[in-house]
């Protein structure tokens, strides 16, 4: 058996493990796609995997490589197919290291198991509004504040 395919079998077992189905049946839909066909504004190529959500609309991009090589090889590729399904999230994995890259935040960060669908679809409904935080008052105690809200009462502190 190839590494590759070595690597795919890890992958499904992980997924399975976060609760994605691959393997659908009439109590228990799939809300995994093998290998999607994507062939979209000149975008064309096969997704290793294509994760939904309840209601069957795609909401990550798995990009499985070899595990042999960096799973971030597979990052623009990945992103190119999440952009044209219009999914949010890309799931870089060799089986052994595995990246969550929300396209929407920023950069792809490491994970050590896969998000379920819940998690992908509470991200999903998530969206900060970024004002809120530009017009944050920044007192001398602004860090202290959000690690220990209680500090000024702490008898340690008062001491």
């Amino acid at each position: 058996m190839s590494k590759e395919a070595q690597a795919r079998l890890r992958i499904n077992q992980l997924l399975e493990e976060s609760g994605w189905v691959l393997v659908g049946s009439e109590d228990r839909p799939s809300n995994v796609k093998v290998e999607s066909r994507i062939n979209s504004n000149g975008t064309r190529g096969f997704a290793d995997y294509v994760l939904h959500d309840r209601k069957n609309f795609p909401l990550a991009v798995v990009e499985a490589k070899n595990e042999d090589k960096d799973p971030l090889v597979g990052k623009e590729q990945a992103r190119t197919y999440a952009r044209s399904l219009d999914a949010r999230f890309v799931i870089l994995s060799n089986s052994n290291i595995h990246y969550l890259w929300d396209l929407n935040t920023g950069n792809p960060k490491v994970i050590n198991v896969f998000p379920t669908q819940e998690t992908l679809e509470g991200y999903s409904d998530y969206h900060p509004n970024p004002t809120l935080l530009s017009n944050e008052p920044v007192s001398e105690d602004f860090l202290v504040l959000s690690q220990y809200s209680n500090y000024a009462q702490d008898p340690e502190y008062i001491n």
